[in-house]
């Protein structure tokens, strides 16, 4: 057991203690470094620059730089920059039109240190000067554009910033990457209301003008309806008496049929009628002597 803990601490020590003193020794030696993936290492020495690594992975300082590796971490300076690519949005920057109306342009750029020497020693702050750069490029060369154009045109108007920006700022070790103009907008809160109101009333007019067409359209549409329903019982109303007739005039050339027509027309305008019929049959006493009293009833009130 004794031997086991022994084994385990020598382990201990050796794995977390022993050897990072090690490879720390190494490193500060200069015998080799480090370098991560997106990043580069300038090491500098007595103001000059010994080496530019941009391979990630591990370097041996030995081989590249020679004796100077042993006091470049002692005496000189080690660099690290970030090479990955970098975003930026820029809001609203101020330009007016061609017709005097004040914008705000919404930009958004990349990029990239493009030469690590140039981005340290060029410009105290490379990222500040390319983004007044781009600031100055965009409403230099945005100014004075026709409103429509500008409201239009983003494309152009982003490929216009990008070679106005480009050669300036890989200069300072900086490149840019893609422009693109996200947003174009009004400034002015006040043109901003009075748009907003023609807009509106635009679109009322707008509506109403459609509403209106609508109602006309209908109009025409049920009059023109109307004009033809009146037209087709126009001439069923006429052709009615004329089929009436030639259907007479068929049934007139048989007489039978004729007459039982007019009975049964007859018989059915009595039962619609809803009367009250008193039926007496032929050759009754009843009957003659109620002819007889009518007869007398009305000479007596003659002779009165």
């Amino acid at each position: 057991m004794n031997d086991f803990f022994i084994g385990a601490m020598a382990a201990f020590i050796g794995s977390f203690i022993a050897i990072p003193m090690i490879f720390g020794v190494l490193r500060t030696l200069g015998f080799y470094a480090v370098v991560n993936e997106g990043t580069a290492k300038v090491y500098v020495l007595f103001g000059n620059v010994l080496d530019i690594i941009k391979e990630p992975g591990l370097q041996f300082l030995w081989l590249r730089m020679g004796p100077a590796a042993l006091i470049v971490n002692w005496i000189g300076t080690c660099y690290t920059i970030d090479m990955r690519m970098d975003q930026v949005y820029r809001r609203s920057e101020p330009v007016n039109s061609e017709e005097g109306a004040p914008m705000g342009i919404g930009i958004w750029y990349e990029m990239y240190v493009s030469d690590p020497v140039a981005y340290i020693f060029k410009n105290a702050d490379p990222r500040g000067s390319l983004a007044a750069n781009v600031s100055n490029a965009t409403v230099r060369s945005l100014s004075n554009m026709k409103l429509a154009d500008m409201l239009g045109s983003r494309h152009q108007m982003s490929q216009t910033v990008r070679d106005e920006v480009s050669p300036k700022s890989h200069e300072w070790g900086y490149k840019l990457g893609s422009v693109y103009i996200r947003k174009v907008h009004f400034r002015d809160p006040g043109m901003i209301r009075q748009i907003e109101e023609k807009v509106v009333n635009r679109l009322r007019q707008v509506t109403a003008a459609i509403k209106q067409d609508g109602e006309n359209q209908v109009n025409i549409i049920s009059s023109t309806a109307q004009r033809q329903a009146a037209v087709a019982f126009a001439e069923a109303a006429a052709l009615r008496p004329k089929i009436v007739g030639l259907a007479l005039k068929q049934i007139s050339a048989q007489p039978d049929i004729l007459e039982a027509m007019f009975e049964v027309l007859e018989t059915n305008r009595m039962i619609e009628s809803k009367g009250e019929i008193s039926m007496i049959p032929r050759d009754t006493l009843m009957l003659r002597e109620l002819l007889a009293s009518r007869g007398s009833d009305g000479g007596a009130k003659s002779g009165g």
